[in-house]
């Protein structure tokens, strides 16, 4: 494998010479970094990413916090910001965290260590330490006391436009089930645009809103313990096309047959792969626009040192499935 001293005796040049033309240093003549890149082209030569990061203090690495790669909604927006940080010849650096305080602080030190330059999070703990970190961050849907920037959806018009499209569906008793974090999020809207539509329109509701941390079998219990409780419920909002895939199944285990007895609306818009769809009725996010979007951000804050917020919404739309009725 060929060093940077085999490119500099190969272009006939000073070490030091090869250095600053990796770096983009400058003051080099063209005609050093045309042999630099001469040599480098010749000798399939690959610089050392992780040495350069620590002698210019960037390595050209974004670590992307998530809580579980497990999930496809989170699965799907870590392909898109890899493929937008890619187009700007960073690197990603895929962190599950699974709720392990410790695993969050090892890539705090790892940003300080100069490892990464910035982070982008999917998180529902306190983000506090990374903001006094001084670490470039941008958040997806969480939004803080500090003037963290953050990326989201249009959560509130989406609870909304759920409601609305229940009541089209010919829904007349509808119900909510979702959980909610003690930290403030964008994703809470959901719940209120929703609330509020049907009661502008003179409809109640009932609801299943749990504080999380809390398990499938919670979920579960507390659904038919609404049903049990409100029999006449024909159409459900859950707050993530996951949630409405677990009630669809829990639903299937009783009997109850999705759309004809009850019709069910999620959130996310999320996919099996590239080219498929879940045929599920949802509010769909633009993953592709929102991944873009905090990937320019975290760079913005990166190159330029800009620290001002930034806060980016992006609508949302209904698509239509088969966990609703034709109408």
């Amino acid at each position: 494998m060929a060093t940077m001293k085999d490119v500099a005796r190969e272009a006939g040049v000073a070490l030091g010479s090869v250095s600053r033309v990796i770096n983009h240093a400058p003051g080099v003549k063209q005609k050093t970094i045309d042999k630099v890149n001469a040599a480098i082209k010749k000798l399939n030569y690959v610089p050392d990413e992780y040495a350069r990061g620590l002698k210019v203090k960037s390595s050209k690495t974004v670590a992307l916090i998530l809580p579980s790669i497990w999930n496809l909604f989170f699965a799907e927006f870590a392909y898109y910001v890899e493929k937008y940080l890619a187009e700007k010849n960073y690197k990603l650096l895929l962190c599950n965290y699974s709720n392990n305080p410790k695993a969050e602080q090892h890539y705090i030190k790892m940003a300080k260590q100069n490892k990464i330059d910035a982070i982008i999070c999917i998180t529902y703990d306190d983000l506090d330490k990374y903001f006094y970190a001084g670490i470039p961050l941008v958040s997806i849907d969480r939004y803080f006391e500090q003037k963290i920037s953050y990326v989201t959806s249009e959560n509130y018009e989406g609870g909304r436009l759920a409601a609305e499209e229940l009541l089209k569906h010919g829904v007349k008793h509808p119900a909510f089930i979702g959980t909610y974090n003690h930290n403030p999020s964008d994703v809470m809207k959901r719940h209120k645009g929703f609330a509020e539509y049907l009661s502008e329109q003179g409809y109640e509701f009932a609801d299943v809103y749990l504080l999380e941390p809390v398990t499938k079998e919670e979920e579960e219990t507390e659904l038919f313990k609404l049903l049990d409780k409100n029999p006449e419920v024909d159409g459900i909002f859950c707050n993530t096309d996951s949630l409405l895939l677990d009630v669809k199944n829990w639903l299937a285990q009783r009997e109850i047959s999705v759309p004809e007895q009850i019709q069910l609306i999620g959130y996310d818009g999320i996919k099996p792969d590239f080219n498929s769809e879940l045929g599920i009725s949802t509010i769909r996010q633009p993953l592709p626009e929102m991944a873009k979007c905090a990937v320019e951000m975290v760079i913005e804050k990166v190159e330029q040192h800009r620290d001002e917020q930034r806060i980016e919404r992006f609508p949302v739309s209904y698509i239509e499935g088969n966990t609703t009725k034709n109408i």
